[in-house]
């Protein structure tokens, strides 16, 4: 449930400012019902996971997705403000809002398939965490064998050495796919077309109506 309710919360947040009292009904009229106390004690775990934000509207809270600039305090300002090559960790934080929005078990291997093709090498433990994944959820993952296994380090001194617009520790793992599957590199296209469409005007180009049947 408590996944359920994560996916359906960053759902109705998508482009959204709401309310505790607002988020509630919204939710209750999806199928979800939460009581008032367990909602609130949620959001302000996300907020505090800094994957929500918290805007102080007297006497009500909003909460929104940490997706582009707004009034806030100035170190937050900074992390939020809409992306240029002035900050590089501003791609990970688009990363993050989009891959947020896709299930809990695919967020890592989606996360270090993304991050690996994009960059063309493997994908540190630090990317993974400014990409919005914990590492307890890391940990938990890897315990297991998966589709995902750890960069031998062979590969990592060359690919350091190319990092210069973000910090790696000297100690950082890093990640690489096993092997390919057909539902990572679907989930991986729906993330990184959400990244395209962030970071690129495309009014006037995009359906005004969904599709709802696939082309010939």
């Amino acid at each position: 449930m408590a996944e359920k309710l994560n996916l359906k919360v960053i759902e109705l947040l998508d482009g959204r400012q709401l309310s505790i009292s607002g988020l509630s009904r919204e939710l209750k009229a999806g199928g979800i019902e939460e009581h008032r106390l367990v909602l609130t004690g949620y959001l302000r775990a996300l907020r505090d996971l800094e994957l929500l934000e918290e805007i102080e509207v007297p006497p009500a809270k909003i909460y929104a997705l940490p997706e582009k600039g707004r009034e806030l305090p100035p170190e937050k300002s900074r992390e939020l403000r809409p992306a240029d090559s002035s900050n590089p960790e501003d791609i990970y934080l688009i990363f993050r809002t989009q891959l947020l929005k896709i299930d809990l078990d695919f967020r890592i291997p989606v996360g270090v398939y993304v991050i690996s093709r994009l960059f063309e090498r493997p994908c540190f433990r630090r990317e993974l965490k400014l990409a919005g994944v914990t590492q307890k959820h890391l940990d938990q993952y890897m315990e297991k064998p998966g589709i995902v296994c750890e960069a031998p380090d062979s590969y990592l001194k060359k690919a350091r050495a190319d990092i210069t617009k973000i910090e790696i520790p000297p100690d950082d793992p890093a990640y690489e796919i096993r092997e390919n599957r057909e539902e990572v590199t679907r989930l991986a296209n729906e993330v990184l077309a959400g990244m395209i469409k962030h970071r690129i005007d495309l009014e006037g180009l995009v359906a005004k109506s969904k599709q709802t049947t696939l082309l010939p």
